[in-house]
């Protein structure tokens, strides 16, 4: 994926799952890949698809659909965890867009034959800061922590989708 840098290796495992977080957006969608086995994380990398303000809705979503398949294609991921659609009652045209970015990257995913789970943001920053109702700050600074990242993750949405992949991660390990 153009603009992510590369792997960063963390050290050897064994049985390595590859899993892709994602947290869709029209304007951004973060994409985050970790490797590893157990709770062991061997490696990540992260990235987000921006798309132009001045583009109609289709056009944008053929952009997030292109570069998503283009990165299936080339991490070949065993999991996919997508944030779940959510509407806030002041912005219900804002829940319907985000739906229709969540379409094109779940159709993505099953044309690549990859297993798929959604996360609710709540439950994600549950589980990775303790606290539901945490900020991008405070998420971003619990994966930095947990991925041993040597500098801030950015954009935010990278890391909301680096810590999608992370539940993803642990989750199958204790489903082994």
């Amino acid at each position: 994926m153009p603009g992510v840098p590369p792997l960063y290796s963390l050290g050897p495992v064994a049985a390595m799952l590859k899993v892709i977080g994602i947290d869709p957006g029209l304007a951004d969608t973060g994409v985050g890949i970790v490797r590893g086995s157990g709770l062991n994380v061997a490696g990540y990398a992260y990235g987000a698809i921006s798309t132009p303000q001045h583009e109609s809705v289709a056009c944008r979503l053929e952009r997030i659909y292109t570069r998503i398949t283009h990165v299936l294609a080339d991490e070949q991921p065993d999991l996919m965890v997508l944030e779940d659609v959510f509407v806030l009652e002041k912005y219900p045209k804002s829940g319907i867009v985000l739906g229709k970015v969540c379409g094109v990257l779940l159709l993505a995913g099953i044309q690549f034959g990859v297993p798929l789970t959604e996360v609710p943001v709540r439950q994600a920053k549950q589980i990775l800061t303790g606290n539901g109702k945490a900020s991008k700050q405070q998420l971003e600074r619990a994966v930095r922590h947990t991925l041993c990242a040597p500098a801030p993750i950015r954009p935010l949405h990278a890391s909301d989708a680096l810590g999608l992949a992370l539940i993803g991660l642990f989750r199958h390990a204790q489903a082994a």
